[in-house]
């Protein structure tokens, strides 16, 4: 019996898992984690100058080289392992394994405490190569659970809920951090600690609705484990070869790998750039961060609404012509209320840019295909190398030129580069969809 797609409980299950892991890119990627960091580090070893495993380096461009690294190990392991879902029907399965390996590593970040950073860093790899590996899963579940029609609209959806999710145990967490003498804390280190543990917990448990909603093996396949490995290898070969004879798919990826590169740069690394820059403190740069996480939410329905009105690649277009200008911007601010505007429109494009950007491309994939965790292996590669050249451009300017914000100006060649793809990228034609 085929897998009935549209079904209300099942999306909703899909898009609750954007709620659970999101409070790791907000918590962990984007506000408390990366402050405490920087003034853990800087307070073991008496400035930026940090020692990691006997090397000398900054502690900014460790941490841009460390989020470099676990989503280089992505590249290189998220392609066969799509193969091996696709064969045997595992994506799910996969899906768990790269959650516990991100949960239970940002539960081990509450052992972190600046001396011993090759704990830190460690895992902050390990929980950002969890997150990053799920999703690779989770992204191929939405061409098997909706119709075409509804791709924009639910990927909008779960971005939506996964900002909505992640404000509200920040600002939880931010309570705590704020006044801990209300809950009777005296230490100044175990607010932000609890944090991260609590960002595990959320995830582990709210990630359980996402896998009891969520089918098993929507296409039956049966799962034979001899040759695995080889099976797998074999079903990425036929779907890599599928892709280069799609020209859509190719021109749509090299425009996605060139923009995503500034985006997700951006969203990693905007904190360390308003701490170090500007001297925000923690206070104002976690501030800062809600702005743009609420207003990611109302964003990300705005462009799909101007992708019905105008198509995907027009509504994309404008969003990074919105990119470049705030890539600008960050070069030459000064003050903190330039700070704050800029960060509402970045927040108006960054939930649009990233909903919109993963139901494009699911629209590409042809129709009826089975293997969807092999096709979005080929996006997710295109996204997490676009991060890894993003995140150590990022870093390896800073350290050459001695400025973060000849970094933030780098970012503009990329997002130019991929306008032009945009540019030059064709939709097709919406295809006929199921009743």
């Amino acid at each position: 019996m085929s897998f009935k797609k549209n079904q209300k409980k099942v999306i909703n299950g899909w898009c609750l898992y954007d709620w659970a892991n999101s409070v790791y890119t907000l918590t962990i990627s984007s506000t408390i984690f990366p402050v405490y960091y920087n003034q853990m580090t800087r307070g073991a070893f008496n400035g930026d100058l940090v020692t990691f495993f006997g090397f000398e380096i900054e502690n900014t461009v460790l941490y841009s080289y460390s989020l470099s690294f676990s989503f280089l190990v992505i590249v290189l392991i998220a392609p066969i392992l799509s193969g091996i879902a696709d064969y045997g029907g595992m994506k799910k399965t996969m899906m768990k394994v790269f959650t516990f390996i991100g949960a239970f590593s940002c539960i081990a970040l509450y052992f972190f405490n600046g001396k011993n950073i090759e704990w830190g860093i460690t895992f902050c790899m390990l929980a950002s190569l969890g997150w990053a590996g799920s999703l690779v899963f989770y992204n191929a579940f939405l061409p098997e659970i909706a119709t075409e029609d509804r791709f924009d609209t639910i990927s909008a959806k779960g971005f939506a809920m996964g900002y909505i999710g992640s404000v509200l145990q920040l600002v939880a967490s931010l309570v705590i951090l704020m006044k801990p003498e209300w809950f009777g804390i005296e230490s100044e280190t175990f607010p932000a600690k609890f944090s991260f543990l609590t960002v595990g917990i959320w995830w582990i448990v709210f990630s359980q609705i996402s896998f009891y909603f969520l089918p098993s093996n929507v296409h039956e396949r049966k799962i034979n484990k001899d040759h695995i490995f080889k099976k797998g290898f074999n079903e990425l070969k036929k779907v890599y070869y599928q892709v280069q004879k799609n020209n859509s798919i190719k021109r749509y990826l090299i425009a996605f790998f060139f923009y995503n590169s500034g985006v997700q740069t951006v969203m990693l690394l905007a904190a360390t750039f308003g701490e170090k820059a500007l001297s925000l403190n923690a206070d104002n740069l976690i501030l800062t961060i809600l702005i743009i996480q609420l207003v990611a939410i109302p964003g990300a329905y705005l462009f799909a609404k101007i992708s019905e009105w105008k198509g995907n690649r027009f509504s994309l277009m404008v969003m990074v012509i919105v990119w470049i200008f705030a890539c600008l911007d960050a070069y030459i601010l000064q003050t903190h209320n330039e700070f704050y505007i800029l960060a509402f429109f970045v927040g108006l494009v960054m939930g649009g840019i990233q909903s919109l950007s993963r139901s494009t491309y699911s629209k590409l994939i042809p129709e009826d295909t089975i293997d969807t965790a092999s096709y979005f292996s080929f996006y997710d590669v295109t996204e997490k190398t676009s991060i890894v050249i993003g995140t150590f451009s990022y870093g390896a300017i800073e350290q050459l030129t001695g400025n973060m914000r000849n970094s933030a100006l780098f970012l503009v060649l990329f997002f130019t580069i991929g306008l032009y793809f945009l540019y030059t990228f064709k939709m097709k034609q919406q295809r006929s969809l199921a009743v």
